[in-house]
């Protein structure tokens, strides 16, 4: 359940081509660590072109954060992208309004994050792919910090099991 469809090392590697190939037209976002940093109002380099290849390729991204409204609004405003604000995440109730919001079904859906145990758990529970990126940077809240270090675990374990790989 903890294991990613896919990996890669950042979200800006990820090629419309790569999606579009595994029919995957609809796109979960998370935002802390995938789009920027903790509570950083701007998006990391890069992300508003790949936003834009993304939807000159056909591809729709919703936002759906564990952050409160007040946090998630103006960052989706800045990305021009609907968002989901409180998502619950790993439950599901997240993810099917973004399906709900989208008008798409779970087979062209993927979510996109950093954590394994909110983004990745929550999209296998609601069956749809998950794509794992590496944090943008190391949180120091020490809540984090045991999160990493449980999810570290969880991929050294995978890669000796020979499913570490990265695939962009």
């Amino acid at each position: 359940m903890f294991y990613p469809d896919y990996r890669f090392k950042k979200i800006s590697d990820i090629r419309p081509d790569f999606l579009l190939g595994r029919g995957l037209r609809f796109l979960v976002l998370d935002v802390d660590n995938t789009l920027t940093t903790h509570g950083h109002p701007v998006p990391a380099k890069g992300v508003l072109e790949w936003l834009q290849e993304m939807s000159q390729a056909g591809i729709q991204s919703v936002i759906l954060s564990n952050n409160n409204a007040k946090r998630v609004e103006p960052f989706a405003g800045k990305l021009g992208l609907p968002y989901i604000a409180d998502g619950r995440k790993p439950l599901c109730s997240g993810y099917e309004r973004c399906l709900n919001l989208l008008h798409c079904r779970k087979e062209e859906m993927a979510a996109i994050g950093d954590q394994l145990f909110t983004d990745i758990l929550g999209a296998r529970r609601f069956g749809i792919a998950s794509i794992l990126v590496d944090p943008i940077q190391a949180e120091d809240f020490w809540l984090f910090k045991c999160k990493r270090t449980l999810e570290n675990g969880l991929l050294c374990y995978y890669k000796k099991q020979g499913r570490s790989g990265y695939d962009g």
